[in-house]
């Protein structure tokens, strides 16, 4: 019993610390709020306030990774409203409408 426990609390801290470094890592901010945006996407197109990326992990019918959902929250966006594929996220006064498509997610600045 000792060794599967000297054995599974070290497994236990670098699986959830791999997991941990995966998913807070992976994002960078924007200068539209400072919203989150994966590191990976790669910005196809950007306007005032607008910015377009290719992303691999967004789609349509399931939206952002829950991962990127935990992300948001922890970096205080609120999800706000659902309109088909588009989701609005508020903080304090600020709006951010994200719309996931196959493989590509569009960032909008709310005024």
């Amino acid at each position: 019993m000792k060794r599967v426990v000297n054995w599974l609390l070290p497994m236990t801290l670098v699986v959830g610390g791999s997991l941990y470094l995966s998913t807070f890592f992976s994002y960078r901010s924007s200068d539209f709020y400072n919203f989150p945006i994966p590191k990976s996407a790669e910005l196809l197109q950007e306007s005032e306030d607008a910015k377009i990326y290719d992303w691999s992990r967004a789609t349509k019918e399931k939206g952002i990774p829950f991962g990127y959902e935990i992300v948001l929250k922890v970096n205080g966006w609120e999800k706000r409203e659902i309109e088909g594929a588009s989701v609005f996220y508020t903080k304090r006064n600020h709006q951010i409408n994200i719309i996931p498509q196959t493989k590509q997610l569009t960032i909008r600045k709310m005024k």
